[in-house]
């Protein structure tokens, strides 16, 4: 939860996977201003094999890439805006926005900060890096996420989010060169972006049950707020 918060209860899939391929299409819309071909434009190369990895539909991702590389003649432009603050209890949030409209945004972020203290730029970001954050499992028995951390040139690496998978770190950087250099050490790469991951993690045990169903209920309206693309969270575990 340090490095990427995700909702643990999704009532139903249907909405948890329109979820994601909104993300995805916006991200994808984003990285195709550089160029629409993923050959030759390596951000949007890693969303795509993580849009594909989600089954999104090949119509879907298809028209997100001609909309962001401005083929279909749609005007596409998102500001992307960081609100920095803390949810329930002092445990700091930084909640990461593609939004077409800063001015629907900001008042909706005040709204859901209500519950817990929305900062100004700084009083937050202090206290994480930002980093790659490469999430990929092992394609071969035995594959040693060390020995592929080393050999790929992430920084880091940790227990990633899916079960079985494991999360690289790396320099900002680094981000396009490590996930074409992890198949090579036996692993296939799920997904790939820059984040936040916090450098002094609140310890879970230090809150209640509670409390903790207190931070999770005001996580999980923050996520549901569809200009959200993501939330990192300096809680540990």
């Amino acid at each position: 939860m340090g490095a990427q918060w995700k909702s643990k209860g999704k009532e139903l899939v249907a909405n948890a996977k329109g979820r994601l391929f909104s993300k995805l299409a916006k991200d994808i819309m984003l990285a195709a201003r550089a160029g629409a071909d993923p050959a030759s434009n390596a951000r949007l190369r890693l969303v795509v094999e993580q849009a594909r990895k989600a089954s999104m539909p090949k119509d879907t991702l298809d028209r997100a890439i001609k909309k962001g590389a401005g083929l279909t003649g749609e005007a596409v432009h998102f500001d992307h805006v960081i609100y920095e603050g803390f949810a329930p209890h002092r445990v700091p949030v930084m909640v990461e926005c593609l939004t077409d409209n800063v001015n629907r945004t900001a008042p909706e972020m005040r709204v859901l900060f209500r519950k817990g203290q929305l900062g100004t730029s700084g009083s937050v970001s202090w206290d994480f890096d930002h980093v790659g954050m490469i999430e990929a499992e092992p394609a071969t028995p035995g594959a040693d996420p060390e020995l592929a951390a080393i050999e790929a040139g992430a920084q880091d690496f940790e227990p990633g989010h899916e079960e079985g998978s494991t999360l690289f770190l790396t320099d900002p950087g680094d981000l396009d060169l490590v996930s074409r250099a992890l198949p090579a050490q036996g692993f296939t790469v799920l997904s790939a972006k820059l984040g936040y991951k916090a450098k002094n993690p609140i310890d879970p045990a230090s809150l209640s049950v509670a409390e903790l169903e207190e931070v999770e209920a005001f996580l999980a309206a923050i996520d549901a707020n569809d200009d959200v693309q993501n939330l990192f969270v300096g809680l540990g575990g």
